[in-house]
């Protein structure tokens, strides 16, 4: 396939369900299909010339994307391989499940190598421009400069540049939050879950941001486990932490919502969504 910018090159393989059947493990565990990409990768050459690049997962049952990453040599290829080395038992990212799901369906994940031969920084911009096109996608994290520079209404942009910055007189935790989340529950999208550290303790106030605007305020009244024992009909996050609270007052949201994150926490090109402003 050629794209008007270069070549688009899909290594995507399909097997049937009918063909998957007769390949079950003896213990009755994952179907894996006899020409998989399991053993496939880039040759040194190729590799070489085709340097840093920007991949999609596909969804082979409905040409659903849904996974965007950028990487060199055969990184397309290692998702599969996680796969493959996950327990059942493990706690498995989006991503792992949804490889999981297609592979049991009796298909496998379509790799479409978005753009190559490019440098890393043209690589993470093109990787931002991709993430942001896609909604839905299993990625962890956004690309890098998409809390600043990504996608939005030509509204937004205006609201963001002519905000006035945030002054904080507390000690406040800023969480960058998805904008689709945000929608269904800015508390939910704010409270859960997060690496923090013992820090997070002494924060004062939580306030969600989106695309450096403070969106809400919250207070935290005390940090917990990710876990559903903590947070009923949530998914367990091992190695974070989400908090309960309230509300801020009124006071609280007229100091903060509304007000734009002042540059000083803004780091170009960081993806951590956390910031402490003490």
């Amino acid at each position: 396939m050629i794209a008007s910018e270069g070549m688009r090159v899909a290594v995507g393989l399909r097997q049937s369900c009918l063909h998957q059947r007769h390949n079950r493990r003896a213990d009755g565990g994952r179907k894996i299909a006899p020409n998989s990409l399991d053993d496939v990768e880039f040759p040194p050459d190729v590799s070489a010339k085709i340097k840093t690049y920007v991949y999609r997962l596909i969804d082979p049952r409905n040409g659903e994307t849904f996974y965007i990453g950028k990487g060199q040599g055969n990184r397309v290829f290692a998702h599969i391989r996680d796969d493959l080395g996950s327990d059942e038992s493990d706690t498995l990212t989006n991503k792992l499940k949804r490889i999981r799901e297609i592979r049991n369906a009796g298909f496998e994940v379509i790799h479409v190598i978005h753009r190559h031969g490019m440098d890393d920084k043209t690589a993470f911009e093109v990787e931002a421009a991709l993430l942001d096109a896609f909604p839905g996608l299993t990625n962890q994290a956004g690309g890098v400069g998409n809390n600043d520079v990504g996608a939005m209404h030509a509204g937004e942009i205006i609201r963001r540049y002519r905000a006035e910055p945030a002054e904080f007189i507390h000690r406040v935790i800023l969480i960058n939050v998805n904008r689709s989340a945000v929608e269904s529950s800015l508390y939910e999208a704010t409270r859960y879950a997060w690496k923090v550290g013992p820090k997070a303790h002494r924060a004062e106030v939580v306030l969600p941001t989106v695309q450096g605007l403070i969106v809400g305020a919250f207070i935290p009244e005390k940090w917990l486990a990710a876990v559903p024992e903590n947070f009923p009909g949530r998914d367990e996050v091992p190695g974070r932490l989400g908090f309960i609270g309230r509300e801020a007052s009124r006071e609280i949201r007229e100091q903060y919502v509304g007000k734009r994150v002042p540059d000083a926490f803004r780091k170009p090109g960081s993806a951590n969504p956390i910031k402490y402003t003490w």
